[in-house]
């Protein structure tokens, strides 16, 4: 028989594992609706769309399948949702239509609610000292965002867009059957049956909850939609073919995939509290600068016309990106250290109502991207709308959580994990 430990560490190679595909099917239209934007010729409203469709059905679903997750285990509820997921990844292939890539990306995005399954799944095989290092760990999966863009436009160069959905849906069958042998079920970590849903969804009442989910729909809703939109960015901006694109546009999305693990770890040793401040706050700083578009300036002088352009290089705006990325990881993780301290009880109902918040921020950005780069033509505005919203963050944080530790006489703001 094998030990906790072995129980413990397997659970969690597993889950982690099985995320890191389900990230990648999510994020696959981010490659292939290049190829398939050109071929039905749709605008950029109409890209954002299809590239968000998944995202919006990984969305919604989040809540039920956490509320799921509390009532009868994560193992059940991940293999069966993975399960579900193949056959529709499969029949991307033979799409012709619009409508067809519409309907079929609701299908495939039910991949993406595997994060509130697997999140409330791990985090109860570790005790609260190790839990935010458990979910980083596990939340690590969201670096299938970047091994979609190493993989995709291989397969899409040597054999056609088409060869990705059938190679995805492959992969999620293996690792479905993986993902079975590999965990396990503790029947300990589920509640009670007679609990019910009107009781399991009491916590919506909660003005913190909903903090969470502004905090949440940044560091999370803000990553899914930059790693839908990278790629385009940098062949519209700076003139890349779409394997350069997908690569530097990984730039962003591995770091903030690979170092959530880190996140939750400082998580742990500072709070989160601390942690998620100094995110909004980088975050804040870098989007300001992202924010500026490229600018020709001509100055009338005395001895003629002085030209100057003012703009972002592709190596700045690519290092700002993976400083943003590395914030953001840090911050995924800071923000289910919250959940985790104050909502251990009933984790799976929270991860699942935060997670939808976030998932629909990934949802709604790309579309407002299309539409705010359609209405300006200006690329940079996608920036200019996450600095607002980081803005926002900023201030909630600030009158609900740094006042309250002043006014407590604490002499930093920073100092501990949680007020108010």
């Amino acid at each position: 028989m094998t030990s906790q430990a072995t129980r413990q560490w397997s659970v969690l190679g597993g889950s982690t594992l099985a995320f890191t595909v389900c990230f990648m099917v999510w994020m696959m239209f981010a490659v292939i609706g290049i190829p398939i934007k050109k071929t039905l010729g749709l605008n950029e409203t109409e890209f954002g769309l299809l590239a968000a469709m998944p995202v919006l059905t990984g969305s919604l679903i989040r809540l039920p399948l956490g509320m799921w997750t509390d009532k009868f285990g994560g193992r059940i509820v991940f293999f069966i949702l993975m399960l579900c997921t193949v056959v529709p990844i499969w029949l991307i292939s033979e799409a012709t239509l619009y409508w067809h890539f519409l309907v079929l990306g609701l299908f495939v995005g039910l991949a993406g609610g595997s994060f509130s399954v697997g999140i409330a799944y791990v985090a109860r095989w570790f005790d609260k000292s190790r839990q935010g290092m458990a979910m980083g760990v596990f939340g690590a999966g969201n670096s299938g965002a970047a091994v979609t863009k190493f993989v995709a436009p291989v397969l899409v160069v040597a054999y056609g867009w088409t060869m990705v959905p059938k190679v995805y849906a492959a992969a999620m069958l293996v690792t479905a059957l993986a993902f079975w042998f590999l965990s396990h079920h503790d029947e300990s970590h589920v509640v009670p049956k007679s609990v019910t849903m009107r009781e399991q969804l009491a916590v919506l009442k909660d003005p913190n909850v909903w903090k969470l989910c502004q905090y949440y729909s940044i560091v999370f809703g803000g990553y899914v939609a930059l790693s839908l939109w990278m790629t385009k960015y940098y062949i519209t901006e700076y003139g890349f073919d779409i394997r350069a694109a997908a690569l530097l546009a990984a730039c962003f999305s591995l770091p903030g995939g690979v170092l959530r693990a880190i996140g939750g770890w400082l998580s742990d040793r500072f709070g989160a509290h601390p942690v998620t401040w100094w995110v909004m706050l980088i975050s804040w700083v870098c989007l300001f600068f992202l924010s500026y578009p490229q600018t020709d300036l001509v100055i009338r002088t005395a001895k003629g016309d002085m030209s100057f352009h003012i703009g972002l290089n592709v190596w700045v705006f690519t290092a700002l990106m993976f400083v943003m990325g590395v914030a953001w990881a840090v911050g995924k993780a800071s923000v289910f250290k919250y959940i985790s301290d104050e909502y251990s009880h009933n984790i799976g109902v929270v991860s699942g109502i935060v997670g939808l918040a976030g998932g629909m921020g990934g949802f709604l950005l790309p579309i407002m991207f299309g539409a705010l780069v359609d209405i300006t033509g200006v690329n940079s505005t996608i920036f200019m709308l996450m600095w607002g919203v980081t803005l926002v963050s900023l201030v909630w944080m600030y009158w609900t959580e740094i006042v309250p530790l002043r006014n407590a006489g604490s002499r930093s703001p920073l100092a501990v994990s949680r007020a108010g």
